[in-house]
């Protein structure tokens, strides 16, 4: 009889978003499609064919051969085969020699192995307010709360406020 759930407790185990044996592992063999969107509370492996977006909380894995059609989120992301689509993750993007990336990625840090190949734009850094979530969850409410400034439209706009 075989088993496909496991009893153990989902988790990344050290919190780097790094498989660990506790994590649940959902694979996507080769020669099997998928027609619509994943969404895993731990590690998705793509070996065949995804048609869809893949949503991991842990890793989304791409093996050479496999094919995402469609977006990827997850905490980390190693490509080896094809995503055609934007890769969002949280920490971090790896894209191995001979993957291919058609679409944007947004990530912390980037590797790009020699041989890789990505086709899209590159935005690196904090997530857009995470810097501000996490001074509001410290209790910093000044460093969460920015002034806003008026952007002026014209030149001589610019001029005035620069008096």
């Amino acid at each position: 009889m075989s088993r496909f759930t496991s009893s153990t407790p989902s988790g990344d185990g050290d919190g780097d978003g790094r498989p660990t044996s506790n994590d649940k592992l959902s694979v996507i063999a080769v020669g099997a499609t998928v027609n619509g969107e994943i969404d895993s509370q731990g590690v998705v492996k793509v070996e065949g064919v995804v048609k869809g977006s893949v949503r991991a909380a842990g890793q989304v894995l791409v093996a050479a051969g496999g094919l995402i059609d469609g977006n990827v989120h997850s905490h980390e992301a190693i490509i080896g085969g094809e995503v055609r689509g934007g890769i969002f993750g949280d920490e971090r993007v790896e894209i191995q020699t001979g993957a291919v990336v058609q679409g944007d990625i947004a990530t912390k840090r980037l590797l790009v192995q020699e041989g890789g190949e990505v086709n899209g734009y590159l935005k690196m850094g904090e997530p857009k307010g995470a810097q501000a979530r996490r001074a509001l969850a410290r209790g910093d409410g000044a460093a969460a709360s920015k002034k806003s400034v008026e952007v002026p439209r014209r030149v001589d706009d610019l001029s005035k406020l620069l008096k």
